[in-house]
């Protein structure tokens, strides 16, 4: 006959408890960290980019009133600057044609009364 069939049993006090909780490392922020993130950078953005226009507004009216207000002055400039230069051609004519007798230095080769500028530059 064989030994008496021995049973397997627990310890002496029992077996721990299971550990059935889970352990998982945190993962870093959630979505709505993420989505909150990304509409603080859109609207940084957007308050920059409505800034920068109306800065560029700002500077494109300042040109605008600058060449108002300086193309009376150009114009004017312009105007000494023909005027000296056509005496100046006026007297180097008058140099050159006293000899000529009945030339008038100055006076148009048109039969018009109105006033034409120059079509040749004389630098």
């Amino acid at each position: 006959m064989s030994a008496p069939f021995k049973q397997d049993m627990p310890p002496p006090g029992g077996f721990e408890a299971v550990k059935y909780k889970r352990n998982l490392p945190f993962r870093g922020p959630g979505a709505l960290v993420f989505l909150g993130g990304a509409l603080l950078v859109s609207g940084f953005g957007f308050y920059r980019y409505g800034q920068g226009v109306l800065e560029k507004r700002e500077l494109q009216r300042e040109k605008v009133w600058s060449r108002i207000h300086l193309v009376p002055l150009l114009l004017a400039e312009g105007d000494r600057d023909a005027y000296r230069r056509r005496e100046a051609a006026v007297a180097r004519e008058r140099e050159i044609m006293k000899d000529v007798e009945g030339w008038e230095a100055g006076k148009s080769v048109y039969n018009n009364a109105k006033y034409a500028t120059p079509s040749i530059a004389i630098l």
